[in-house]
């Protein structure tokens, strides 16, 4: 199990890193358009949709890296009491009932909203905007994926809690 767990922790922490490049990449596009508009009166529509596809990228992707680095925002005010093992059934319960379930939902129509888009080769409404719209739309059944992977590492480490003796 435990390599299982590693497995996926990996594959979290790839995730992260990617989301980590993408704010670099993000920060080097704002602080070009800014540039180009402020000191050469120039303005580029692509870069300032680029802006919001990578912000919206480096989003979904971090939330499955969030996960896995237990980071999201919990209301404590039980959860903070209980023991390590109860702890874990919570995470574990809230996995399989929730977790999953709605990163299936989110696959399930995120794929259909994509392959629509790549179907219809959506293009930005904007003149001079990007074109592939289907590509950002992607990011959604792919993050929803990403978070499963995450999601199944936190179940496993939260099932070694609650029934092995030592982890």
């Amino acid at each position: 199990m435990e390599s299982l767990q590693n497995v996926f922790d990996r594959f979290s922490d790839v995730i992260g890193k990617i989301t980590a490049t993408l704010m670099i990449l993000l920060l080097i596009n704002v602080f070009y358009d800014v540039v180009a508009r402020y000191f050469f009166k120039s303005s580029s529509i692509a870069f300032q949709e680029l802006e919001w596809h990578i912000f919206a990228s480096m989003f979904l992707l971090g939330i499955a890296y969030t996960l896995k680095e237990e980071g999201h925002v919990r209301v404590d005010i039980l959860y903070e009491k209980l023991s390590d093992k109860n702890k874990a059934w919570i995470n574990s319960l809230g996995c399989i009932f929730f977790l999953l379930p709605f990163c299936g939902l989110v696959i399930w129509y995120g794929y259909d909203f994509t392959l629509e888009s790549y179907s219809l080769n959506e293009v930005s409404g904007d003149p001079g905007g990007l074109s592939h719209r289907w590509l950002i739309k992607a990011m959604i059944p792919l993050s929803a994926l990403a978070l499963i992977f995450s999601g199944l590492g936190m179940l496993i480490k939260n099932l070694r809690c609650i029934f092995e003796k030592d982890i």
